[in-house]
């Protein structure tokens, strides 16, 4: 269990983040909110956490795209509760282009948000984690992590990083009690799976429906949509004690995908 823990959790105010914030928030983890809306936009959300699960919330707009944005992120989840125990890094952007017409700042932006910011959060964290012998840092990566699919380079690219940044991490805190591991979700149906549709649809010469058919699911042996709850259980089964043994690794929650 995860009692009495505290959880940043980057990327959080919808899909994915959002579902891991509530189901730490569940089993007792005060929340430390991020995401790029004004702190009003987000209020409801912070209250209704701490009203149903009994914890202390708060929201940070921090851009995490820059080492600042961490910077900040992690102090304010220190100021309002002395440590971070639990790091889920889970902001993240996509865009779908062939390599030839990929805007340069779009690849960018992709690599900065998907990539190097777990970077930036998590070696702001690593030393307290080490200091007091325990710690959980959960990157959020993607089937794309493990396999690539076309018109995604930057994506791929990225959650390929992430998992090798996790495996990287693991080993230089192995023997301080702190895991870092990668989960790796076929997908889910979340606002960033669904904003990427039309530009699917543009880049193949699909309809929508072809899309989710013939290129989402088709990914996918169960032919359905990995759910929020299903990743967020997982991420808080890893930062209980009984995944105490498990770190370095790459968790594939995609209905199949990788296995092919």
């Amino acid at each position: 269990m995860v009692d009495t823990k505290t959880a940043v959790i980057t990327g959080s105010t919808s899909g994915i983040g959002s579902g891991i914030a509530r189901a730490l928030a569940a089993k007792g983890s005060n929340i430390v909110l991020n995401g790029i809306e004004a702190p009003d936009a987000i209020a409801p959300i912070r209250q209704s956490i701490e009203k149903e699960f009994g914890v202390k919330t708060i929201y940070c707009n921090a851009n995490m795209m820059e080492p600042a944005g961490a910077e900040e992120l992690i102090k304010a989840a220190t100021d309002a509760f002395g440590q971070v125990d639990i790091l889920v890094n889970n902001a993240g952007i996509q865009f779908v282009s062939p390599v030839e017409d990929f805007p340069h700042d779009k690849w960018q932006a992709i690599i900065a948000l998907n990539l190097s910011s777990a970077f930036y959060a998590s070696k702001e964290v690593v030393a307290g984690m080490k200091e007091s012998k325990w710690g959980r840092i959960i990157n959020i990566a993607s089937a794309h992590g493990l396999v690539a699919s076309p018109f995604k380079s930057a994506y791929v690219a990225a959650k390929h990083g992430m998992v090798g940044f996790t495996k990287s991490l693991a080993l230089e805190v192995a023997e301080f009690g702190v895991t870092v591991n990668a989960i790796c979700p076929g997908y889910v149906w979340t606002p960033l799976v669904e904003s990427q549709i039309p530009d699917t649809m543009k880049a193949r010469g699909l309809t929508e429906e072809e899309v989710k058919r013939d290129v989402l699911l088709k990914a996918q042996p169960t032919k359905r949509f990995v759910t929020i709850e299903e990743v967020a259980a997982l991420a808080v089964f890893l930062c209980s004690e009984d995944a105490s043994s498990i770190t370095g690794s790459a968790q594939s929650i995609d209905g199949g995908w990788v296995a092919q």
